[in-house]
């Protein structure tokens, strides 16, 4: 028996349209759809994950060199040893030798392997060190206020409080407490760092808190 015509009209309309039905047009629509648009909406989101998976690195290499931002985007693939399991850093801050010329002075920072292995996943990094131009190339094609952003939203989201260190500097500034707190020797982290002198390293040993009670542990030991 047929159904009441009250009950077809219900059916046909925008929102009483059941799911199922909803469900067989939107991918009738998709099928129509030209090759290359539906080529570019894959892209999109594959770019959308490539993207965030960047920005995450981002912050693990700032977290695992303690190096400041604009230091970090002049690194090129060249820079990085991925069998010695170190990156070279050049310091912008200005070096003068014993005859008062400036001088270009480069720190050899140790990183874990695995963050190396995810590094060259990401940024292909073996593959642009064959290449005599892309070796050369910056591996971060971003300005430092992007960086800040970057560096900030990840500390909003861990819901750190809003402090001066709520930036990419106290990240540069954990990686040297940490240091000290594991018992790296003074003069390491100096070179690590950058440091000219090594009375602005010795700040970093000036931990308070539960850096210093843990600091305190290992003597009781």
């Amino acid at each position: 028996m047929p159904a009441p015509a009250g009950r077809l009209n219900i059916l046909n309309v925008g929102h009483g349209i059941p799911a199922a039905q909803k469900a067989r047009k939107k991918a009738a629509r998709l099928r129509r759809r030209p090759i290359a648009v539906q080529k570019h909406c894959s892209m999109a989101s594959v770019c959308m994950r490539l993207s965030k998976a960047r920005i995450h690195m981002l912050r693990k290499w700032l977290g695992w060199t303690g190096c400041r931002p604009s230091e970090l985007l002049e690194i090129t693939p060249a820079r990085v040893d991925l069998s010695g399991g170190s990156i070279a850093i050049r310091s912008l801050k200005k070096r003068k030798d014993a005859s008062g010329s400036t001088r270009v002075f480069f720190r050899n920072v140790p990183v874990p392997a695995e963050f190396l292995d995810t590094l060259n996943t990401a940024h292909g990094i073996r593959e642009a060190q064959r290449s005599r131009k892309k070796a050369a190339q910056p591996i971060w094609d971003l300005g430092r206020v992007r960086v800040w952003q970057i560096v900030k939203g990840a500390m909003i989201e861990a819901g750190l409080p809003d402090a001066p260190h709520r930036s990419p500097k106290g990240l540069r500034h954990g990686f040297g407490v940490h240091a000290v707190v594991q018992g790296v020797p003074l003069h390491m982290l100096q070179r690590w760092l950058g440091h000219a002198q090594l009375s602005t390293t010795a700040i970093y040993a000036d931990a308070v808190g539960k850096e210093e009670q843990d600091i305190a542990a290992r003597m009781w030991r």
